[in-house]
């Protein structure tokens, strides 16, 4: 068995790639270094990152998949599972292998589950964007939590610089402790101090935090929905259809 162990970055997959085709080795398992290891494997190859390597196996794939295709190996890498190093290694290497590439084969197992999990992104990129609540702090910035399944921040950052371009806001994946802060100029990202966390992670604001008029309208706002609610005509099945219940903790009105 051959293992490569990389620095779980995309440049260190594609510098993975990279090193596969120089040494003429292909490995059946890509680690990363926090990840067990086998106990058996006949050899080993601690593989760094090099931008100039990856950009070439890019460039290469530039070649042989089309815009769309080249978008899904990126949102597949976004996805985070744990099968992603050795199902995108397979991938890309049957592109370059191929003289055509194969990315319409959907006989292959591999393209069919690349175009799925490319899809599920996606599909979370999309509800992102329609369920995102902010709130305006203090200091008028406004801040949104967020739990995606998937690490899509940079997916929906375009959507809201553009629809927010006027105002200084902050997107915070309350799971992996980052976050887009946008100052009406440039998007960045950012983290946040451990001992700011806990209150972070919560579902919403501490009042304090937030600007008179913000809480003003979240409590007009949540009277209002309280009123127009017909309580016999409630149907949490058909509400988590069109709004997953996942969404529900950051609305205001809930």
């Amino acid at each position: 068995m051959i293992v490569f162990v990389y620095d779980k970055t995309l440049d260190g997959l594609l510098s993975c790639v990279f090193f596969a085709y120089e040494q003429k080795k292909f490995p059946e398992l890509i680690l990363s270094e926090s990840d067990p290891k086998p106990l058996f494997a006949d050899e080993r190859y601690y593989v760094i990152a090099e931008k100039e390597k990856s950009i070439r196996v890019w460039k290469a794939l530039e070649k042989k998949l089309s815009k769309f295709a080249q978008n899904m190996v990126l949102s597949v890498w976004l996805s985070e599972l744990p099968e992603t190093a050795m199902l995108l290694f397979r991938y890309i290497r049957k592109n370059i292998d191929h003289p055509q590439g194969i990315e319409m084969n959907f006989g292959d197992d591999d393209v069919l589950r690349i175009k799925d999990i490319a899809q599920k992104v996606g599909t979370d990129a999309r509800k992102l964007i329609q369920f995102i609540r902010f709130q305006e702090t203090a200091d008028g910035i406004w801040f949104a939590p967020v739990s995606p399944r998937y690490n899509v921040l940079s997916l929906i950052a375009p959507h809201f610089r553009s629809r927010y371009a006027g105002q200084p806001w902050i997107i915070y994946d309350t799971m992996r402790n980052t976050g887009l802060y946008y100052d009406t100029r440039r998007v960045q990202e950012i983290s946040f101090a451990q001992e700011d966390l806990a209150e972070l992670k919560s579902d919403r604001l501490d009042t304090g935090k937030l600007s008179d008029e913000e809480a003003f309208f979240q409590k007009m706002w949540k009277e209002y929905f309280q009123s127009i609610t017909i309580k016999e005509r409630i149907n949490l099945k058909l509400q988590r259809q069109y709004m997953p219940k996942r969404y529900w903790k950051y609305l205001p009105e809930i």
